[in-house]
């Protein structure tokens, strides 16, 4: 977190963009090599750079040993190069296999990994139809969208200790800005408690993930990849300040699939019950400002005393905003989809472009109160 923090503080926008760079450098005591496209350098010579298969290497000055400029222009690893690349890297036993959008790597049965391309494809084609009817024309992935399922959540937490840490118990998907990807493992394991059942078709499947008890981790599944497809397609550019409450929300209103559904997907814009639940609780003992320190920081959701109220309060201004301030709501995401890496506001900023978009605070905060009190 503080070499982030440092970063944030000193870099500024590359606009060479079309050709690529290579970087030598040294961590770890291990030299290495990258080659991407430039995002941004700092004055001091720190390096964020977009490689190939979709990384994102951010390289501190004093790592740094060689910073050259290429003349041929950035490309993005094919499908079978990025496979390779990621087989590499992965534990042995994996596969992959590609959708229109994804490349899947699995180490689980061949049909829960299908399982998982067709829901991830239905909410990309739901994703995008959804915006394009509010006016907001996204663009397709410059890159495939990786997902590594793991049979197990034992086999899921040691591979990723690094990044989740002590967290990785309690989170059953994750999307990360870094890599990219977004890593799982079988839900079916969980809802099943441990005993063996059969998984073999889509269909065994779906009689396990329809349960009720199985809603709220399947909803966590596709809340992470909503956020996957979204700093993908130009709703959101990865690292730059887009507003926690924006990216949350967004995934949250998308996060209540309806499964027993033929198309699956009937439940896009419905009332996120756990979501109003807790916000309609918390309305209780809400302080006078939570909707000035929702937009102008990020503080609630990193404090494990504040983030679900303010993950529910989140989704609640989502949904009200897309309810009762659409056409503004889109103009105010386009803004903020054009926001560079590592450029932060401050509180003052942010709160300024909210009020530019929405109107001041104040009297928005009569009409989302009074709007919220009404949903059953």
């Amino acid at each position: 977190m503080k070499q982030m923090v440092f970063f944030l503080l000193i870099f500024f926008p590359a606009f060479s963009l079309a050709a690529a760079d290579q970087a030598v450098f040294r961590r770890d005591g291990r030299e290495q090599v990258v080659t991407g496209r430039l995002l941004a350098e700092a004055q001091d010579g720190g390096l964020l750079l977009l490689a190939p298969d979709a990384r994102i290497w951010a390289i501190m000055p004093k790592e740094k040993i060689e910073h050259t400029h290429d003349a041929i222009p950035f490309q993005p690893l094919n499908r079978e190069e990025l496979s390779q690349r990621l087989l590499a890297k992965l534990p042995p036993g994996f596969n992959t296999f590609s959708t229109a959008h994804y490349l899947i790597c699995y180490d689980t049965s061949r049909a829960y990994a299908q399982w998982c391309g067709a829901l991830f494809e239905r909410l990309h084609a739901a994703f995008m139809n959804f915006w394009r009817r509010k006016g907001l024309e996204l663009q397709p992935p410059e890159f495939p969208l990786v997902a590594v399922l793991f049979a197990d959540q034992k086999e899921y937490l040691q591979f990723t200790r690094d990044e989740l840490g002590d967290l990785g118990g309690s989170i059953v998907a994750f999307y990360s800005l870094m890599s990219n990807r977004m890593t799982l493992f079988d839900l079916t394991g969980i809802e099943t408690s441990g005993r063996p059942v059969p998984r073999n078709t889509a269909q065994q499947i779906n009689q396990i993930l329809a349960q009720p008890g199985a809603q709220q981790t399947v909803a966590t599944l596709v809340h992470e990849a909503t956020h996957q497809i979204a700093f993908n397609c130009g709703l959101h550019a990865r690292l730059s300040d887009c507003p926690l409450w924006v990216s949350e929300g967004i995934a949250m209103y998308f996060e209540t699939p309806d499964l027993r559904s033929a198309k699956g997907w009937s439940g896009i814009g419905a009332v996120n019950r756990p979501r109003l639940n807790r916000f309609a609780e918390y309305l209780h003992r809400r302080p006078a400002d939570s909707l000035a320190t929702l937009i102008e920081t990020d503080r609630r959701f990193h404090n494990l005393e504040q983030s679900l109220d303010a993950y529910a309060e989140a989704w609640a201004l989502t949904y009200f905003l897309l309810r009762r301030h659409p056409k503004e709501y889109v103009e105010y995401l386009k803004i903020l989809s054009e926001k560079k890496p590592l450029i932060m506001d401050t509180p003052k900023e942010r709160r300024k472009e909210f009020e530019k978009a929405f109107g001041k605070l104040g009297p928005l905060e009569t009409e989302f109160h009074r709007f919220i009190s009404k949903l059953r």
